[in-house]
């Protein structure tokens, strides 16, 4: 009986491989198809990449680097210069911890090219001040107690720094849209220009606190 319930299997398997190949020639573009399926489902090698000479003032030292030109300018710091003071955080510009200054402006290193800033400078956390000497800003983020885990922290002190500079400049926000008037670094101005740096840990009052102190004006 076994050997019966075999040969049957085998007979089964038979007909069916006949009818499907019987099927593909009858068929035009079913075979074709079918491999193209299978090539299109493999995966294909990666481009080479392209690379370019970039020169960067980074903390006012001159690098000359060599990078492919997908290379983000976050990338760049942590991995090519060692400067991990930047954070990656989301990656896709949406928390601010990886905030560095570029030309004096505020920029999220995530989402630029690094080869779009030939000749730039940037200044990043480390370039702000040293643990021998402080910036102001540093000081009073330490004295406020404006973080705690501290992931954000280079982010938004390095925000902070461009915020008030803004400020001072009287480039106008969303909150101080008078244009006949200076902008002040009242509370509800500085949460305003700080709100693309998210902290997940809810120090956001002390951290105004600490930018308000640097600005001269109380909480």
């Amino acid at each position: 009986m076994n050997e019966l319930n075999q040969v049957n299997t085998g007979r089964r398997g038979l007909l069916i491989a006949g009818a499907l190949s019987a099927t593909a020639v009858a068929v035009p573009g079913v075979a074709g198809a079918a491999e193209a399926a299978r090539t299109a489902a493999e995966p294909s090698a990666a481009p080479p990449p392209v690379l370019m000479k970039v020169g960067l003032d980074i903390n006012g030292q001159r690098h000359s680097l060599e990078l492919d030109t997908r290379t983000s300018l976050l990338d760049v710091l942590r991995e090519h210069v060692h400067l991990t003071g930047t954070k990656k955080g989301c990656d896709h510009g949406q928390c601010g911890a990886c905030t560095v200054m570029l030309d004096g402006q505020r920029i999220n290193a995530c989402l630029t090219l690094a080869v779009m800033h030939d000749g730039a400078k940037v200044t990043t956390i480390e370039g702000l001040g040293t643990p021998d000497k402080l910036h102001p800003m540093q000081a009073a983020f330490i004295a406020h107690d404006g973080y705690q885990c501290g992931y954000c922290t280079p982010g938004q002190i390095c925000s902070a720094v461009a915020a008030l500079a803004e400020i001072r400049q009287g480039i106008p926000s969303h909150v101080s849209a008078d244009l006949n008037a200076r902008p002040q670094a009242t509370p509800e101005e500085l949460r305003e220009r700080m709100s693309g740096n998210i902290c997940r840990c809810g120090a956001y009052s002390n951290i105004i606190e600490a930018i308000a102190e640097v600005a001269g004006r109380p909480a």
